[in-house]
C-alpha cells in the first residue's frame, strides 16, 4: 500500500516528500522521519569531513535525556535548564559499571580528564562529549536548553551518508518541510572546499518502518 503512493524512479520536491511521508507512514506509533543525504565526499580524508549543527526550527519531536556531568557550582544551572540527570563522580562510577540510560551528555572543559576516561564505553554509543557538538562548554545551562529545544548534531559516516531525525510522523507537512530545509542548508554551507563534483549525489526521506522518498536536489532552495 505505502509503495503504491510512491511512483517508481521519480524523484519529489521536498515540499511533496513532507507530505507524502505522513501518508506511506502506517505505524501504530509516532514514527521518526528521517534524512539520508549522500555526499560527493571522502570522509576518509580530514579536509572533506562534514559535521554540523541545526536547530530544528520545529524540535525533534523527541524527549531528549539529558546528563550534565559539572563541578557542584554548575549543578543548580544544569537542573535549572531542564537537565534529566546532574552530578559528577557519582554518574562517572555508574558509566564506568555500564550505565548509558541517556541521549546526550554535556560536561565542562574543567572536567574532561575524567570524563575522557569513559571512551571505550561512551564511544560507541556516541554519546562522548565534543566542543564541536556544543557538548563540551562553561556555558552548561545554554546547551541544556538548545538540546531540548531541538538542537542536533550529525556528521557524515564512512560511506558518505548523513542520517539526520527531523521530526515526527504527526508534526505537519510544512513543519517537517522547514526542519528538512534547515539540517539541508547547513549541509549545503559547510560544503567543503576540498570536494570536487556533485556535492548532494542525492537526498531521501523515511519514517522508521517507511520506504524512502527521493527527493529531487535541484528542487530544495539555498542549495
Amino acid at each position: 500500500m505505502a509503495h503504491s503512493k510512491l511512483e517508481d524512479g521519480k524523484a519529489y520536491s521536498l515540499t511533496q516528500a513532507a507530505a507524502l511521508v505522513k501518508e506511506i507512514t502506517t505505524t501504530k506509533f509516532d514514527a521518526s522521519v528521517d534524512l539520508d543525504v549522500r555526499l560527493g565526499v571522502d570522509p576518509r580524508k580530514a579536509n572533506q569531513m562534514v559535521r554540523g549543527i541545526a536547530t530544528l526550527p520545529h524540535g525533534t519531536g523527541k524527549t531528549v535525556r539529558v546528563l550534565v556531568l559539572c563541578t557542584p557550582d554548575k549543578e543548580e544551572e544544569a537542573r535549572a535548564a531542564g537537565a534529566d540527570f546532574v552530578g559528577l563522580d557519582e554518574y562517572i562510577a555508574k558509566i564506568e559499571g555500564g550505565w548509558t540510560d541517556v541521549d546526550i551528555i554535556i560536561t565542562m572543559p574543567s572536567v574532561m580528564a575524567k570524563v575522557g576516561k569513559l571512551g571505550r564505553v561512551l564511544g560507541p554509543r556516541n554519546l562522548m562529549p565534543n566542543p564541536k557538538s556544543g557538548t563540551v562548554t562553561p556555558d552548561v545551562g545554554k546547551a541544556v536548553t538548545d538540546v531540548k529545544g531541538g538542537k542536533i548534531d550529525f556528521k557524515v559516516d564512512k560511506t558518505g551518508i548523513i542520517h539526520a531525525s527531523i521530526g515526527k510522523v504527526s508534526f505537519d507537512a510544512d513543519k517537517l518541510y522547514e526542519n528538512a530545509l534547515e539540517v539541508i542548508q547547513i549541509i549545503s554551507k559547510l560544503k567543503p572546499s576540498a570536494a570536487k563534483g556533485t556535492y548532494f549525489k542525492s537526498i531521501h526521506m523515511s519514517s522508521t518502518m517507511s520506504p524512502g522518498i527521493e527527493i529531487e536536489t535541484k528542487s530544495v532552495a539555498g542549495i
